[in-house]
């Protein structure tokens, strides 16, 4: 079998690429891949065929990620009439389709729509089948260094397009199976707590999930217990196993075959993903039970690796867009740890032979520190932090979810019909979910962020476990120290002294937040937005300065409004001592008026506007800000518009020269004067906007306007973040989309001029 597990690899090197390609080629590119791929593949050699596969994965993978991209080209930029099947609705406006057919054109394979805050004319369920009227909109998503990538999320999901809805009618109003048995649980469990713990576990449906349950889960490391996983279906597996297996009792001998559980172990996976919903998680979890089924068929004794590579290889081969999942690469290195770490670092002999009951709970120790520490690098990597809690918290949450709260829940998903017997069953889950969630409160908060300096360092525990079963220590004593100290060294680097200073405009969406970055502090210029459960401090700016290990000292808010202080909260919960400069006069603020100067890291910052006298409010108001290190400037101007941009330029004309520009009010037709243009007399200008927003900003005019006066035109609805990088009278602007981070699926999508 060395052949098979020798076209895996291959096709796993094939498809990786798809994560770090900056472009998808084009169909004649592929097309040319894949014919020099047919031609290797005569050569008489198996290292020829291997490259053969390999490069015929990778067309594949191109033309895979090719189709994702079709959707944006030729149905986005206006209205079009779809049919759709509903897969999921949280019954209000938030919902997920699968679009079948594009004016009386079938589509194939269906491709999914997400729909937020919008309603339908009639009470919404899975498997109900729309005609809807819709502006089809491409994903785009908000992108800064170590941020969320909601671009990548999306695409590896399959829901490339957002839709706005025109007019909406009914095909068929029935629910299918699954809403059914849905509504039917729910409405046997709506008396109990943990009602939204319980959809989670036996549909997927985490929308009943409260921000208390979903933080004490992430704090102690607990979460993935909670979303139908690999675990879970394989939970299933098992379940089905063990039934077939009793059945079996009482079959004759001659009857009895060992193909009987495995296929009711499929059998079983397979009914708990559809109950899932088909999400794609437990549908790679099936398509590995699947394939450890049919290896298991052939009667040959596989080792864990040869079973992993033919499992990974499979689930790519099916979707090679999941190769851009997060949660699949969580999933396949927390088997790829399990087996390393038991080969490795296997239970000892002693503890083994023990026949005592504390030898469980002393193994599940062994199995918890393993996962611990092997998978590590990829916890810091994609959530930036780590639990400290998870290790206490996974020895007692592990067993009680795999074996009391799944084999009771699956029970109770066939039973609840039965008088008495389905209610006290539910009652009793609920009850062992309560045990749970009261045991984890009782733990310490465990969550602890961690920042990129980490990544290497993270790694020593793999090289740990091969130092000591190599037992490396004794011959190569000095080599190991070195390569620890090597590890370590990252994390004790301090900033340099030097000239240079960077400038980021954060994508924040429809809002501002610039960040003067030195010597390892920062200096803010407004917070972004806000909204009812959450800011841009908490879910943007913190992440980020964290994650660069920076500490914010000062901030300046330019005026009042919402999409320029939102965060401010949530950043003075985080840094109590921070200093705020503004024109608002509110208590504890210093003021940030015209002719006002302060010194921060050897920068100089000059207030240009608003007076001190009279009052201003609104927009006018904004404090407009000089930022120099004395070759080079950039003014900072928040949402001035027209009239207090003459009134800044009276007797003030020289003093306002700049290199950079921060467009005021996002590039809307109040703003941005040709007079401040000629002022300014800059080389670029920096617009924080939003796509999609209502305003359409930024006008196509105003644009217009910048670059007939010279200016290079940027705004982060089209680069995303923005950083400046600034060392003495040379300066460099970077952004997401082109320079910091070129891959095919963080561009944007769609039509070019579209952003209303």
């Amino acid at each position: 079998m060395r052949n098979l597990t020798g076209f895996c690899f291959c096709s796993i090197i094939g498809i990786a690429p798809l994560m770090w390609l900056a472009a998808i080629p084009q169909f004649p590119v592929i097309a040319a891949l894949l014919a020099a791929s047919l031609c290797i593949a005569f050569i008489p050699h198996r290292l020829a065929r291997y490259v053969a596969f390999s490069l015929l994965c990778f067309c594949w993978a191109l033309i895979n990620a090719k189709e994702s991209l079709a959707p944006f080209e030729k149905w986005t930029g206006k209205p079009v009439t779809v049919e759709a099947v509903m897969d999921r609705s949280d019954g209000k406006e938030n919902h997920e389709l699968r679009m079948v057919s594009l004016e009386g054109l079938r589509v194939f394979p269906p491709v999914g729509i997400r729909v937020r805050g919008e309603y339908f004319p009639n009470s919404t369920c899975a498997g109900q089948r729309w005609r809807m009227k819709v502006h089809l909109r491409p994903v785009h998503g908000q992108l800064n260094v170590g941020g969320f990538d909601s671009q990548r999320y999306a695409l590896a999901q399959h829901q490339p397009l957002s839709a706005r809805i025109i007019s909406a009618q009914s095909v068929t109003g029935s629910c299918d199976l699954r809403a059914r048995w849905l509504a039917h649980v729910t409405a046997a469990t709506q008396s109990l707590p943990y009602q939204g713990i319980i959809l989670a576990l036996a549909f997927g449906e985490r929308a009943g999930m409260s921000d208390e349950q979903k933080n004490l889960l992430r704090q102690t490391g607990t979460a993935h217990l909670m979303a139908i996983s690999g675990m879970h279906i394989s939970l299933a597996a098992m379940v089905g196993w063990l039934v077939a297996r009793l059945a079996q009792l009482s079959f004759p001998a001659h009857r009895i075959h060992f193909r009987l559980p495995l296929i009711a172990s499929v059998i079983a996976a397979g009914i708990y993903t559809w109950l899932a919903g088909g999400n794609p998680p437990a549908i790679r979890a099936f398509i590995g039970v699947m394939i450890w089924l049919l290896l298991r068929l052939k009667g040959r004794n596989w080792s864990g690796w040869e079973v992993w590579l033919c499992c990974i290889s499979g689930i790519l081969i099916y979707d090679p867009l999941t190769v851009l999942s997060d949660s699949f690469w969580l999933s396949a290195m927390a088997v790829a740890a399990l087996i390393f770490w038991y080969q490795w670092m296997p239970l000892p002999r002693s503890l083994k032979a023990a026949k005592g009951f504390y030898r469980y709970p002393l193994a599940l120790l062994h199995l918890q520190i393993g996962i611990m520490f092997l998978l590590m690098p990829l916890q810091i990597l994609i959530f930036h932090g780590m639990s400290l809690s998870a290790l206490i918290a996974n020895l007692f949450a592990v067993p009680l979810i795999s074996f009391a709260v799944v084999p009771a829940l699956l029970a109770g998903l066939v039973i609840t019909d039965l008088p008495w017997a389905g209610e006290y069953l539910w009652w009793g889950v609920d009850r062992l979910l309560a045990l749970l969630f009261k045991a984890l409160s009782l733990l310490p908060e465990g969550w602890l962020d961690v920042d990129k300096r980490f990544q290497v360092l993270s790694l020593s525990g793999w090289l740990v476990v091969i130092i000591h079963r190599l037992a490396l220590w004794r011959s190569s004593c000095l080599s190991i120290m070195a390569l620890m100290v090597s590890l370590v060294m990252p994390t004790l680097r301090t900033e340099e002294k030097d000239d240079s200073w960077q400038v980021t405009m954060l994508d924040v969406g429809h809002g501002l937040a610039i960040a003067i970055v030195r010597q390892g502090k920062v200096f803010l210029y407004d917070t972004g937005n806000a909204w009812p459960d959450g800011d841009v401090g908490q879910q943007i700016i913190i992440p980020w300065l964290r994650w660069h290990h920076l500490s914010l000292e000062q901030v300046v808010i330019s005026h009042e409004h919402l999409d320029h202080r939102g965060g401010l909260p949530s950043l003075q919960r985080a840094w109590p001592a921070l200093k705020i400069r503004s024109p608002l006069r509110w208590e504890g603020h210093h003021s940030c008026f015209q002719g006002d100067q302060w010194q921060w890291q050897g920068l100089q910052f000059t207030v240009q506007w608003p007076p001190a006298q009279p009052a201003m409010k609104g927009n006018n108001g904004s404090c407009v800000v000089m930022v120099s290190d004395g070759h080079f400037r950039i003014l900072f101007t928040g949402d001035v518009e027209a009239e207090a941009e003459l009134a800044m330029l009276k007797r003030r004309w020289g003093i306002l020269h700049a290199d950079i520009i921060q467009v005021p009010h996002h590039g809307s037709r109040t703003s941005s004067s040709a007079p401040l243009l000629r002022a300014v007399a800059g080389s670029a200008a920096l617009s924080s906007t939003s796509r999609y927003n209502a305003w359409h900003l930024p006008s196509a005019k105003v644009v217009q306007r910048y670059q007939s006066q010279g200016y290079k035109w940027y705004d982060t609805a089209h680069s995303g973040q923005l950083t400046i990088d600034i060392n003495s009278d040379k300066w460099q602007i970077n952004s997401f989309r082109a320079q910091i981070s070129p891959r095919w699926y963080h561009q944007w999508f769609g039509v070019s001029r579209d952003n209303g």
